[in-house]
């Protein structure tokens, strides 16, 4: 009876087993995560949405092969290079200029786009779908303000750089105080402070320095202030005046050449060893600099003369006005023909060293009515004032610009002897 009793329990364990679901045994689907591609934009498109070649204009490389090397047809590269030469030359690819061409993903890989960059911010687009097309545009460019000082020891260009500045402000900076400041006879001990734009792009990727917004320089103890201001509406054009509403500008740049030397000074008792220590007058200034270096016409003017003659070799001459000329002279090229009328700062030739020279340099002569002068011991005529009217605007416009320049500070040098430097 017991073996019977216990066989019926055993069973109906075994049934009850049987029965029972066991636990956490259901198949739970999960459901397949699809991530989309990352959209990556540049110059307004879509590059997913191509097969992307980038690549830089190399030594013999044409529009022309370049296109015809993509499958592109030559009516459309025609059709660039005849109606569009005033959007984009196709005849002035430079070498190194990077480019993008984004062909189509399909079998054919044709080209359908041309971007070339003709600088960090500007770019061309050759659209070659459809009807052909070309047209300029910018990048997004945000700007930063940033200050910065600097106590010169040795030049401007290694205080400039030891403060991690854009080597570019110290071009900037010798324009602007081009008229006032003699930047061949720097002095250590200088100083500046500067107040400037920089140029990024995406927020991240720097893209030169931008304009000066406001400057101090002080040389042989002597301060002065630089601020942007446009005293003339119908002309739009910016100056740089002091703290006293005092032009920077002037008639005349103090030299013809950027960042040279003076390598001999107007002396009319020079004695030279070749003619026997015999008194030979040097009625110009000479600045030394490298073969090719641009000569600048240092004031507005008309061209007299664009000629060759015996010891002057090639040289230009410009008459500015019925009182003042000046001479370029030794030039290995000129740039700019008789009649020409020239503004002040243009590329008129190129250091040389025709005639009469033991280097290359170019002899600078400055004439004031008629006569021969040293144009480093003129007081150079200022440009024209700013109106009386305007001078209440100005300095409202200026004052907080002057307060930031004056709290920026900078590490005053050990007092030694002031050496005379070159910029």
């Amino acid at each position: 009876m017991h073996r019977y009793w216990g066989a019926i329990v055993i069973l109906m364990i075994l049934v009850s087993c049987k029965g029972e679901k066991p636990a956490n045994t259901e198949v739970v689907k999960e459901e397949a995560i699809i991530e989309k591609p990352i959209e990556v934009k540049e110059f307004g498109f879509n590059l997913n949405d191509f097969t992307v070649v980038r690549d830089t204009v190399r030594k013999g490389d044409s529009f022309g092969v370049l296109m015809t090397e993509n499958k592109v047809d030559y009516p459309k590269i025609l059709t660039i290079s005849e109606k569009y030469r005033d959007t984009f030359d196709v005849r002035k690819i430079n070498v190194g200029k990077p480019y993008l061409i984004l062909k189509s993903k399909d079998t054919t890989a044709n080209a359908e786009l041309f971007i070339y960059q003709n600088d960090r911010i500007n770019y061309t687009v050759i659209d070659l779908r459809d009807s052909v097309r070309a047209y300029t545009a910018r990048k997004e460019v945000k700007y930063r303000i940033r200050e910065a000082s600097g106590v010169i020891e040795s030049s401007l260009s290694e205080a400039i750089l030891a403060q991690g500045i854009d080597y570019e402000i110290t071009n900037h900076l010798s324009q602007i105080y081009a008229w006032t400041i003699d930047f061949f006879r720097l002095q250590r001990g200088d100083k500046f402070k500067v107040v400037y734009q920089e140029k990024f792009i995406n927020d991240s990727i720097y893209a030169g320095a931008g304009r000066i917004q406001s400057a101090y320089f002080e040389h042989n103890g002597r301060p002065v202030y630089a601020f942007p201001f446009i005293a003339d509406s119908l002309k739009n054009i910016t100056d740089y005046y002091d703290h006293e509403a005092n032009n920077l500008r002037r008639t005349f740049l103090r030299a013809p050449v950027e960042f040279s030397r003076v390598s001999s000074r107007y002396n009319l008792k020079r004695r030279i060893a070749y003619y026997g220590y015999k008194v030979r007058p040097h009625k110009g200034t000479d600045y030394a600099a490298r073969i090719g270096t641009p000569i600048l016409a240092t004031a507005d003017g008309t061209v007299t003369e664009s000629t060759r003659r015996g010891g002057n070799g090639k040289y230009v001459k410009i008459r500015h006005n019925a009182t003042y000329s000046t001479q370029y002279l030794h030039m290995k090229a000129q740039n700019v023909k008789k009649g020409d009328f020239v503004r002040q700062g243009d590329v008129i030739g190129w250091i040389g060293m025709t005639g009469n020279t033991g280097g290359p340099h170019v002899c600078y002569r400055f004439w004031k009515n008629g006569r021969q002068v040293d144009p480093l011991r003129e007081k150079l005529p200022a440009a024209e004032p700013m109106a009386d009217s305007l001078k209440v605007k100005y300095f409202e416009h200026i004052a907080p610009m002057k307060a930031v320049l004056d709290q920026i500070e900078f590490q005053e040098l050990p007092q030694k002897e002031l050496l005379t430097i070159n910029p």
